[in-house]
């Protein structure tokens, strides 16, 4: 196997911001003591995983690369179909193993769970739309979860669960508008996205729901007293990113102020995943 073209299948850099995801985790649900081993083995389950989640889509993906991408490691010859299949299996076989290892029946469960709407996504759920939106924003969502059962800490009724919320909406959000800019390609490869099968008017809409529905659970903690004055304050600042985004989409629903929305809604969900760690602190 090429060893380039593993590193292009796995893209280390997705998944190590996976294992950063557990780790924020791990902080932000505040447990009593962090054991580093405990951190190290909740980074690699996130870190595996995720490239295992990789390299199945570019499985899944080989016939459609050939067409549109002939340069990615499997049409392009230097990784073999088998070859890929056993990076994906060792990928998941070493981040099951790290779970495991932590010792926590809860984190064993959420690594099987991420691991199998990975495989749902883009073996069968990719075509469906509004479902594949929502497997791609959970799979946001569960390494946050992910952290906090690994370390520990307060899951449920936590800081952590409406954080994890929050990264779900402002996903689903993100992943219904991106899709309306991509009409004409997933045309070709029929998938039937919410802009496809109702119109970009609608999508619009659906996308705006979900980016609301992201400042509403950003408000429970400061509803719910657990949010601190960091938080009470930095809030605003991605809450009022997505409501623009919100007004922007519906007023515009054009494939090409979706790409904007869409980009501008990756960088609210960067500073929203500050926010929450500066609410851990």
């Amino acid at each position: 196997m090429d060893s380039g073209g593993a590193f292009k299948l796995i893209r280390p850099i997705n998944c190590a911001m996976i294992g950063f995801a557990v780790i924020v985790g791990a902080f932000v649900s505040r447990p009593p003591v962090i054991p580093a081993p405990q951190l190290a083995l909740g980074f690699l389950t996130g870190f595996f995983i995720c490239a295992y989640s990789m390299v199945v889509n570019d499985v899944y993906d080989a016939d459609v690369d050939r067409v549109n991408r002939p340069g990615r490691p499997i049409p392009s010859g230097r990784v073999s179909m088998q070859d890929a299949n056993r990076l994906s299996a060792a990928a998941l076989a070493a981040g099951l193993a790290c779970s495991v290892l932590s010792l926590n029946p809860l984190a064993v469960a959420l690594a099987v769970a991420y691991a199998f709407l990975s495989w749902l996504y883009n073996s069968r759920a990719k075509k469906t739309g509004l479902a594949g939106n929502v497997i791609v924003a959970s799979s946001l969502a569960i390494p946050f979860i992910y952290g906090g059962a690994v370390a520990g800490g307060a899951v449920i009724g936590s800081l952590l669960l409406m954080m994890a919320l929050t990264a779900f909406f402002s996903g689903v959000g993100r992943e219904v508008v991106k899709a309306m800019a991509d009409v004409e390609g997933d045309a070709k490869r029929n998938i039937n996205s919410v802009a496809r099968s109702r119109g970009l008017a609608f999508a619009s809409w659906v996308g705006a729901i979900f980016f609301i529905l992201a400042v509403f659970t950003s408000w429970v903690p400061l509803l719910t007293g657990l949010a601190n004055e960091v938080y009470s304050i930095g809030v605003v600042v991605p809450d009022a990113i997505f409501a623009y985004l919100a007004a922007a989409i519906v007023y515009k629903h054009e494939p090409s102020n979706a790409l904007r929305v869409k980009n501008i809604a990756l960088a609210g969900m960067t500073v929203g995943l500050l926010v929450f760690i500066g609410g851990a602190l």
